[in-house]
């Protein structure tokens, strides 16, 4: 193992926590939505900065601590871009306006480092004095691996749990909260009384969950390397510009459908690699005697190879499925449609359109989907909703300022989604199904 210097510990850290600042304060405190182009070249920037460490991992500590780098670094990134779909679950769940949710995954970011740090010195503390614990790292990682492939549990559900998960309820039983937001302020006054908002129940959510999500991360880098000074950096280099990452694919998110599906392959993968590195230092008794195991030991070079070729396996497999497409366009209308309804009539003119002109062209391709994925619209009764009341508040608004309207087409020469034909059709489909029963 590299021994790394006190200095080259404090310069990084400084470095870190220097991003983190100009994050904050030249992006987060004020208030607005990025656009697709500051989050793509902030995300490029990020990840270059990250590339360009491990470069100098590679040619300073030599080319073993630069794969393992390299290696952790994207296992890790692409632990937290499965992460931010729960990020999502919990924010919408929550209805955070959209200007606010970069405070929000800020907080979570920051967050998530500070208790990763923790795990980080406290599982290589443990490594150093017990080999058994890779064992136990190696058992982590399976049942992760385990529990992602399991068929998933009704969304609804999912946001319950999250919105009110053990920390909330505590926080709320601790102290008044408000229903509803102020800016971005974390306490306002209610009734006369201070009263938490909303914005900071979803940072202690999201807090909460970042302690979860520590539990499976660190493990699976220690997989892939002891050496500590490796693991932090490359922990602390996924989570920076995980914000700017998020606004850039929120749209694509769910189109990474297979994404969990490789996710469980890496980290069964570098299970298997924990427990026969276990095997081949254990000194448990009742294990071979106490004696080494004569395995074979999975190399740094093949774990990157695995790593990278999975993940480009499932993000290309995600972006050609059909499905996948067909379950994405539902989501971005849904999304839109929210969006849309939590805009208030004092809102910019030009960012209101430009919402309802994406729930327009997100309706649009819906109107052209693929029979056999039509079920799934069916089957979308919330959705169905939205878009009813997302049209009904727009011709609401269209007749109170005619004036921006000069041409008089609400729709702005696009078709609507017809969906009292789909509740019809759905209805219909119901009753065939229930008058085809007796006759089995």
């Amino acid at each position: 193992m590299t021994d790394v210097s006190v200095t080259v510990w404090i310069a990084t850290a400084i470095f870190i926590i220097a991003l983190l600042a100009f994050d904050f304060i030249f992006h987060v405190r004020k208030a607005h939505i990025p656009t697709i182009g500051e989050a793509a070249k902030w995300t490029a920037i990020y990840v270059s900065i990250a590339m360009l460490f491990g470069g100098w991992v590679w040619f300073s500590m030599g080319q073993k601590s630069g794969i393992e780098y390299y290696a952790g670094y994207i296992t890790e990134l692409s632990l937290s871009v499965d992460n931010l779909f729960v990020f999502l679950i919990i924010m919408a769940s929550f209805k955070v306006p959209r200007q606010n949710q970069q405070l929000v995954l800020m907080f979570g970011i920051v967050v998530s480092l500070i208790f990763r740090t923790g795990f980080i010195f406290l599982g290589a503390a443990l490594i150093n004095s017990f080999a058994w614990v890779f064992y136990i790292f190696g058992l982590i990682l399976l049942v992760t691996a385990g529990n992602l492939i399991k068929p998933e549990k009704d969304e609804d559900d999912s946001e319950t749990a999250e919105a009110n998960n053990f920390i909330i309820r505590l926080a709320k039983r601790v102290m008044h909260t408000s229903d509803h937001y102020d800016g971005d302020k974390l306490f306002t006054i209610e009734n006369g009384k201070k009263a938490m908002t909303p914005l900071l129940l979803v940072m202690i959510a999201i807090g909460g969950t970042d302690v979860m999500f520590a539990l499976d991360s660190i493990p699976a880098i220690f997989g892939l390397t002891q050496n500590t000074y490796i693991v932090f950096t490359a922990v602390a280099f996924s989570l920076l510009g995980l914000r700017q990452l998020y606004f850039l694919i929120d749209g694509l998110l769910d189109r990474l459908i297979y994404l969990k599906y490789g996710l469980a392959i890496i980290l069964g993968f570098i299970g298997v690699k924990l427990i026969l590195h276990a095997l081949h230092e254990n000194n448990v008794p009742f294990i071979n005697g106490g004696e080494h195991v004569p395995v074979i030991e999975v190399t740094t070079e093949l774990s990157l190879g695995v790593i990278v070729g999975t993940l480009i396996v499932v993000i290309v497999m995600s972006l050609m499925s059909a499905r996948g497409k067909a379950l994405t366009t539902i989501k971005n209308a849904r999304r839109h449609a929210k969006e849309y309804l939590e805009t208030g009539f004092d809102a910019d003119p030009d960012h209101r359109e430009k919402i309802y002109r994406s729930l327009l062209k997100e309706e649009a391709a819906l109107l052209v989907m693929d029979e056999k994925y039509k079920d799934e619209i069916f089957r979308e009764q919330e959705l169905l909703d939205l878009l009813d009341a997302a049209h009904e508040t727009h011709d609401r608004y269209v007749d109170q300022h005619p004036e921006r309207f000069v041409s008089h087409d609400r729709l702005q020469g696009q078709d609507k989604l017809d969906t009292h034909a789909i509740r019809r059709a759905a209805e219909q489909r119901a009753a065939e199904e229930n008058g085809a029963k007796p006759q089995e």
